[in-house]
């Protein structure tokens, strides 16, 4: 297939597969549209068998990394560690709806920051919804507190490239490692978080209640709605653990080492899904001794399919590169983007939030990162230009609830749990707070590489 002919159907193959993903009829699994998206792409003939190789190579690496974050956060879960995390945060409000609300987002951030944006979701919106059925909310009061936890842990993403998969496949990209991203990226991402959650809580301010009961604060039954909790039935008894606060701690130590051990590895040039796998590997084996519990159950558990949805997403993009689109973004930004340093992070900040807002962030990231890389820019051009697109990836594409792949799995267990989050009162906040935090993000990114460079 040639010509008109190929460009039509890798264009269908893209159109079909976001509709599919933002529609997911009677729940279909993301990866099942990026499968079929890919397998259209290669008929097309817009990818060749050598480009799936080096698609591959590509994501291989990002795609074990992130699994091997998510074995640990099963494990930790098996452990009732984000129970007891959430069950400590809840007791230090004191019955403040409004250190609530900070409890909360210090929650949602702190498990992105440990594990990736999309484990955050899945981790921390069963427990809030089980906290806040817990304290007797009323839905309308619970909309602070999950809509806020949702946009941080997404956001939350930024500062470190290894807590989000298409983030991992940008680095790979332009070649960057985990040590620099962080050096250039953490404190700009990190002022533009606080921005981003002082407006959300201006936004939400009145909503939020001033007094919550206190007698629901104590001991954690995870008994009390099997059906919000992460893994439906807990894996392990709480009363087994003697020390708990203790034990806890040390688990904590445990998975800040291997987290603090990705960014040596980094530097030191050894692969970070070594390390991760390594780290995976021992909280198992520290499972297995003190919980008696086999590893052999991650083989269900493990969401295996995120390879699959990454995979095929990336072969899908590769056509859409293949066949002119990021040839016609090239010959569009270049003349803007390679003009100063300020040029690029607003622009191609902007350019990722605006494709994030139409596509779905993970497609955006694709598409920007391969536009770079073929604007022949100097190094440093080249990577703040590629942070600005991380901050339109994980910051701009959070104006819709369908910009992420994190929001729309959120939207997805609050409908399991008939909590109604309507349109008009997630935009009512993203509205306001997301374009002057990712304005205000790029400005201080390119004012901090300055400083750096």
């Amino acid at each position: 297939m040639h010509g008109p002919a190929m460009i039509t159907l890798t264009i269908i193959s893209f159109l079909l597969t976001l509709v599919l993903i933002l529609w997911r009829p009677k729940g279909l699994n993301e990866a099942v549209p990026a499968t079929i998206g890919a397998v259209m792409v290669i008929l097309s003939g817009s990818v060749t068998f050598s480009d799936l190789a080096k698609i591959g190579e590509t994501v291989s690496g990002a795609a074990i990394t992130i699994m091997a974050t998510i074995v640990m956060a099963i494990v930790l879960e098996s452990f009732g560690f984000f129970v007891w995390a959430a069950e400590g945060l809840a007791a230090k409000t004191k019955g403040s709806g409004i250190r609530l609300f900070w409890y909360v987002n210090l929650l949602c951030f702190l498990m992105t920051l440990f594990f990736n944006n999309d484990g955050s979701i899945l981790i921390t919106t069963p427990i809030l919804l089980i906290l806040l059925q817990n304290l007797g909310l009323k839905n309308r009061e619970k909309i602070p507190y999950l809509l806020s936890g949702a946009l941080i842990a997404t956001a939350s993403s930024a500062p470190i490239g290894v807590s989000n998969v298409v983030n991992l496949i940008a680095l790979k990209i332009v070649d960057m490692d985990l040590y620099k991203h962080t050096e250039m990226m953490f404190i700009p991402s990190f002022l533009g978080l606080l921005l981003f959650v002082l407006i959300i809580f201006a936004c939400v301010y009145k909503e939020i209640p001033r007094k919550i009961p206190t007698s629901s604060l104590g001991y954690w039954n995870p008994n009390l709605d099997p059906r919000l909790h992460p893994l439906k039935k807990p894996s392990f008894s709480p009363v087994r653990i003697k020390n708990r606060s203790r034990f806890m701690l040390y688990i904590l130590l445990f998975v800040f080492c291997v987290r603090i051990s990705l960014f040596v590895a980094s530097y030191l040039g050894v692969p970070v899904s070594l390390v991760a796998v390594i780290g995976s590997a021992i909280l198992l084996g520290w499972r297995w001794v003190y919980l008696k519990i086999s590893p052999l159950d991650m083989l269900k558990k493990t969401p295996w399919h995120i390879l699959i949805f990454v995979f095929g997403m990336y072969v899908i993009i590769y056509g859409l590169h293949n066949i002119g689109l990021t040839h016609w973004l090239v010959q569009l930004f270049q003349p803007i983007v390679s003009g100063n340093l300020l040029n690029a992070s607003l622009m191609m900040g902007g350019l990722v939030s605006l494709l994030s807002v139409l596509f779905n962030n993970h497609p955006a990231l694709m598409v920007g990162t391969l536009t770079l890389t073929n604007m022949d820019l100097n190094p440093l051009t080249l990577k703040i230009a590629y942070l600005a697109n991380v901050i339109g990836s994980d910051i701009g594409s959070l104006l819709i609830p369908i910009g992420t792949l994190a929001s729309l799995m959120w939207l997805h267990i609050l409908r399991q749990n008939n909590v109604k989050i309507a349109w008009k009162d997630y935009m009512r906040v993203t509205i306001i707070a997301v374009p002057p935090t990712v304005v205000f993000t790029l400005i201080i990114l390119y004012y901090w590489v300055s400083w750096l460079f």
